[in-house]
């Protein structure tokens, strides 16, 4: 059987277990993305959670002595939510971005590449393979533009003919030679309404991000949240959608196709007060399955009383006043305090002044003094 052959095979198999997209690439030294690599270090925009070492992630040879190929796959999720549940005055509800909808994409996109590897090990039983997805070495993107998936877009996102931007993206390196595809030829033109719309300006140009102003990312830190980016957040709880949204190659793509994703409008549109005080083991249960969870619940409840605070919530004051003066966490008990003065709350002046006498820790300290100039910004003395 020839490589083309087994490649028509695969390609057909592919489509029987649920694989939306399938590509295919040679595995050469990705020279192009090294440079921009080196080039996001020098200029300090990476964001920390990935691979360090860059060799490894423009040089399939060091994951794989041998490999011939790269197979990259497309996964189509959901754009829109149904019978998505209103955020009404009394009951804020925070969101989860796209991505995070549904079953953790992780799981799904590797079930996947099981299968695929299952497939070229008993066709090709001296084969070696080699799977990964967004936590593995090689740049996902980077693979499904060679592969000939989608084009990378000026919002650091895959953009493909059929799904938009849409999609999950997983790999497979193997050391079977399959006949490369032909990568799609960019088309975004001269539009740059993503870059346009970045809420915090994380787009610094077309293709280029700033991972460290990204709300996607700063979602996901741990530390209180810089001054500037905290209105920005709005009611993020994890990820941001906006340079996907607003993409004209996004419209009207809404595709169902996979059960697994579909959402569940209580967990990707939570109410926020409840998840204030929701102990490990209630997070776990309630989101532990979706991808938004893997940093664990302080992100989230940082970001909660953030979304509280956009909201200017009144009706969540006695949570936050709990929050600070009982959380163990310095970053909660801060975060609270700002948003005490912040939404302006009645009484707020006499609970943050009653913290201060007793707070020895000094972040948090510095947080209760700026929810008390936030309330005289609002002529609460």
């Amino acid at each position: 059987m020839t490589g083309a052959q087994f490649k028509e095979e695969l390609i057909a198999y592919s489509k029987s277990i649920g694989i939306d997209k399938i590509g295919f690439a040679s595995s050469d030294v990705f020279t192009e993305l090294k440079e921009r690599l080196i080039q996001q270090q020098e200029l300090g925009y990476q964001s920390g959670f990935e691979e360090e070492d860059i060799e490894k992630r423009t040089n399939p040879q060091l994951l794989m002595e041998g490999a011939h190929t790269i197979i990259s796959i497309a996964l189509a999720y959901p754009s829109k939510m149904k019978d998505a549940p209103r955020s009404v005055k009394g009951a804020r509800r925070g969101i989860f971005c796209r991505a995070s909808w549904g079953v953790d994409y992780h799981h799904i996109l590797r079930g996947k590449l099981r299968l695929l590897e299952a497939f070229i090990t008993e066709k090709v039983p001296e084969a070696e393979v080699m799977s990964m997805v967004d936590t593995g070495e090689l740049s996902d993107r980077a693979a499904a533009e060679r592969a000939g998936i989608g084009w990378s877009a000026k919002n650091c996102a895959t953009i493909t003919p059929e799904f938009g931007s849409y999609v999950y993206l997983g790999e497979l390196l193997t050391t079977v030679y399959l006949p490369p595809d032909t990568p799609i030829t960019d088309q975004c033109g001269d539009c740059t309404i993503c870059i346009d719309a970045c809420p915090t300006g994380a787009l610094v140009q077309g293709g280029q991000l700033d991972s460290n102003k990204c709300i996607a990312f700063l979602t996901q830190t741990k530390d209180f949240l810089p001054d500037q980016y905290r209105e920005k957040i709005g009611n993020r709880l994890y990820g941001c959608d906006t340079c996907q949204t607003v993409c004209p190659k996004n419209k009207g793509k809404d595709f169902h196709l996979h059960q697994e994703m579909e959402p569940d409008p209580e967990i990707a549109k939570p109410l926020l007060k409840p998840i204030l005080h929701m102990s490990n083991r209630e997070f776990k249960e309630k989101f532990g399955h979706v991808s938004g969870s893997w940093r664990g619940k302080k992100p989230i409840q940082r970001n909660a009383i953030l979304a509280l605070a956009h909201f200017k919530d009144e009706s969540a004051a006695g949570e936050l006043v709990q929050l600070m003066n009982e959380d163990p966490r310095p970053v909660i008990r801060g975060t609270a305090a700002w948003a005490l003065g912040k939404i302006g709350a009645v009484n707020a002046r006499k609970h943050l002044n009653a913290a201060k006498e007793r707070e020895k820790d000094g972040n948090v300290a510095a947080e209760i003094d700026k929810g008390l100039n936030l309330l005289e910004n609002h002529g609460i003395y």
